[in-house]
């Protein structure tokens, strides 16, 4: 049985809460980023870069079945770890559950007001980007 997003965004929340400090939450995202289903060379393109992003972030998505799933890239360490966050959340859910889901999670764990301004901005971005897969892919139903 496949988890609910908002499962997923509280295992992430617990996750984040055993860290003491802000260094090791960083480290965690880096390392998140290590785990982060890589997108394909041939997605790599302009279109599949997320705007908004001082970085460079890929997001590809694709439905399989009655779900979305999605594959990033990052040149960016910190950033690759943000979008393996998403992904977690946001990979292999139905389109509706993807629109429907808030992203409060990321508040509780701090990450927004710990990041710059523009990789804050960024994040919205990713958000954004994923949900308008979601979006399209619904449509297309």
């Amino acid at each position: 049985m496949q988890m609910r997003i908002k499962e997923i965004q509280d295992e992430i929340v617990d996750e984040f809460s055993m860290f003491d400090d802000w260094d090791e939450r960083y480290q965690y995202v880096i390392d998140l980023g290590k785990t982060l289903p890589l997108v394909e060379e041939q997605y790599k393109t302009d279109e599949n870069i997320i705007k908004g992003c001082q970085s460079k972030v890929w997001l590809h998505g694709e439905q399989q079945g009655d779900k979305v799933v999605f594959t990033a890239d990052s040149d960016a360490i910190l950033t690759k770890g943000i979008i393996a966050i998403l992904i977690r959340v946001f990979s292999n859910q139905a389109p509706a559950d993807i629109l429907e889901a808030d992203t409060a999670f990321i508040d509780e764990i701090g990450l927004k007001e710990h990041l710059s301004p523009t990789r804050a901005n960024g994040l919205v971005s990713m958000i954004k980007q994923i949900k308008m897969y979601a979006l399209a892919f619904q449509a297309k139903n």
